[in-house]
């Protein structure tokens, strides 16, 4: 199922023009990312998916009919599934869009994802302490062929 366009419709209008705003399409749905990280998605199962944070979440939970999301079966804290009926009006999902953008507005901006610092050692050219790379463990020359082997 798509995203519902109505509603990704609504909520650009809400956030306005915002240069630390983005979209992208991700998980069947239009995600809104500040400065990166995602705060809340036009979702392709209807509603949206809301980032809040995991301390309040449970509040949240407690005074409206939002629910854990679920992904790949496993209940993700500080993410929120609200229902379309729940996003009726207007004011109903500036609430909700004021829960995501107050958690990320303490967020530093996220940085391109590169090659972590382990596969970059890995790679990296041999330090004069390991010696050369050279197979051959004596000064002669390597003289065997393929054809020596029996």
């Amino acid at each position: 199922m798509a995203y519902d366009e109505d509603l990704a419709t609504r909520i650009r209008d809400l956030i306005g023009p915002d240069p630390d705003l983005t979209e992208k399409k991700m998980f069947g749905g239009l995600a809104f990312l500040i400065r990166g990280h995602m705060a809340i998605s036009a979702s392709g199962q209807g509603g949206v998916l809301v980032h809040v944070d995991p301390g309040r979440s449970g509040d949240l939970m407690a005074t409206t009919r939002a629910t854990t999301a679920v992904m790949q079966g496993r209940e993700m804290p500080g993410w929120l599934r609200v229902s379309p009926e729940d996003l009726a009006s207007d004011d109903d999902l500036s609430g909700w869009w004021k829960s995501a953008s107050g958690t990320h507005g303490r967020c530093r901006p996220s940085s391109p994802r590169t090659r972590s610092r382990r596969s970059k050692r890995r790679y990296a050219r041999p330090s004069a302490r390991r010696g050369p790379l050279s197979l051959a463990t004596s000064a002669e020359p390597v003289t065997a062929s393929i054809s020596d082997r029996s």
